[in-house]
Order: structure tokens, then sequence, then C-alpha cells
């Protein structure tokens, strides 16, 4: 005898297993669509900080080398002070270089007082990726606990430019970059354009 079923509690079990095998196999395997023609971005890093230099810069430095690596090139890198006004500022003047597709920024995005870069940005942006943020906390909290929380990680469009905007910390730069952003990069740029 292959077996039986007493009943609907013993139907409702099996459909209950069965329901959380096809969840996890499809969780295990999920791998986004590849984007058919590769394309090579050129990109903006902007470090947001009052104390960093080039030389001090790991996590600007980590940033390039990561887009670097994945194809990309990078048309800009700054550091500046975190001020709302100069953050701001950076926006229309990167959006203007037609070449550069891609803004990723890194500091100013916790909650202490000179941690301006979250409200600068917001107001400006057409269109926010709210997925981006809520992800990178799920992935920072995988790493480093309850803390995740106070990240204010964002990413969105301003005018023809695809901006991310990520904690300073180099770890939560890698993070980001290898887990969220070059994977799918190519493919929001994509949407982006139309």
């Amino acid at each position: 005898m292959v077996g039986t079923f007493s009943g609907k509690k013993s139907l409702k079990a099996l459909s209950n297993k069965v329901f959380r095998f096809i969840q996890q196999t499809l969780i295990m395997t999920f791998i986004p669509h590849p984007d058919t023609a590769p394309l090579n971005l050129t990109c903006a890093v902007v470090t947001v900080s009052d104390t960093r230099t080039p030389e001090t810069d790991r996590s600007g430095q980590i940033i390039q080398e990561l887009l670097t690596r994945s194809g990309h090139d990078i048309g800009l890198y700054l550091i500046i002070p975190d001020e709302p006004l100069q953050i701001q500022a950076i926006l229309p003047e990167i959006s203007n270089q037609n070449q550069i597709k891609v803004l990723i920024l890194n500091g100013g995005t916790g909650i202490a007082p000179r941690d301006t870069t979250y409200d600068a940005l917001v107001p400006l942006l057409r269109i926010t990726l709210p997925g981006f943020g809520e992800l990178f906390r799920y992935l920072s909290y995988q790493e480093i606990g309850s803390r995740a929380m106070a990240s204010r990680a964002i990413a969105g469009v301003y005018q023809n430019l695809l901006v991310f905007s990520l904690p300073g910390s180099t770890n939560a730069v890698k993070l980001a970059l290898e887990k969220l952003i070059l994977p799918e990069i190519l493919h929001l740029v994509k949407q982006m354009n139309g």
C-alpha cells in the first residue's frame, strides 16, 4: 500500500508540506533573468564625509573597484562635506553630464546630527525604489543584527540619473554593491531609459 489519507487534517498537513517544499525550492533557485546585451555604464562615486580624503576613503575606493571590475567606468569621483545644499547641488551637475547614468553616494545615511544625505536626496528624487532600502536593511540585519534599522539607505531616479545612497562603512558598500546594485544595475538603467 502506497499510503492513505484519513480525513481533512492529513490532507491539510500534506498540502502544507507541498507548499513549503515549493516555496523553499523557488527561494533557493530564483535567479533574476539575465540582461540580453552587456552594457558598459559610466558611474559617479561621491563620498559624503567631513573627515575623509582620497587616501582614507576606503569605501569610495571599494565602490570604484567593484564597478570597474564589473566592466563599468568611473566618470567622476568626489568627496564632499555632509552639507545638505552641497549634496543637493551635485545632482544636477552630475545629471547634466549625459554620459553618467549612475550615481553612488556613500556616507551620511544614519541618524546622527551630521547625517544629512537622506534628507537632502529624498525631495529631489522623482522616483524612489523602496525595495532597495528594505532589501539592504534585511541583508544588513543578517550581518549586524538590529543596528541595521538605523540605516537610511535609499535608491531612486533624479532626472536621467539612477541614484543609490549607501552608508559609509566598507562592509555596507560591499554588501550593497555585490548583493543588490551590481546584479540589477543594467536592468534598472534600461527600465529608467524606457
